[in-house]
């Protein structure tokens, strides 16, 4: 979807709003697709003495595979926008991600809105912030509660723990 500027690109302290649906279900992230439904952004665009400031907010479900524990799981979030937009890049080497290109006075807000959600993946998708994954031993979900392994002990400490035997 194209966002129309030209109504506030030379008109400094006003703003435009928008509401869009992205559809990212073709986003493949390691070997799982964690969009399955439409993700929404919202918010405006504000002149502030010149420069485009875009602030908003996107939000969806994830649905995917704990990279720790292998449980599946859904999970809302919500990813902040706070991006510029810019009718020309100054130096496109030193390109700052969270500025965006105008092209004719409009701005993409499939592309933005995918760059954001990208860049604002964890680089493990993980059930919960917390989690303690599985057994290296036993393979058992941490999650649900200690398993019964007994701890190895270091090759180091061999001499000491008979000590601890007698």
């Amino acid at each position: 979807m194209r966002l129309e500027l030209s109504s506030i690109i030379d008109r400094p302290g006003e703003s435009l709003a928008f509401s869009t649906s992205v559809d990212l279900t073709d986003l493949v992230y390691g070997t799982s697709q964690p969009v399955s439904e439409p993700v929404q952004a919202k918010g405006t665009v504000r002149n502030t003495a010149g420069v485009l400031v875009m602030k908003g907010l996107i939000s969806t479900c994830i649905h995917g595979t704990c990279d720790r524990c292998t449980t599946d799981f859904d999970r809302d979030v919500e990813i902040p926008i706070d991006a510029v937009l810019v009718t020309e890049l100054a130096n496109e080497e030193n390109e700052d991600e969270w500025v965006f290109p105008l092209e004719a006075d409009a701005a993409d807000l499939d592309d933005i809105v995918r760059t954001i959600f990208v860049l604002n993946m964890d680089s493990k998708l993980l059930c919960k912030e917390d989690c303690k994954g599985l057994c290296c031993r036993c393979g058992r979900n941490l999650n649900d509660g200690p398993c019964d392994c007994k701890k190895e002990i270091d090759p180091r400490f061999a001499a000491l723990r008979q000590l601890l035997d007698k």
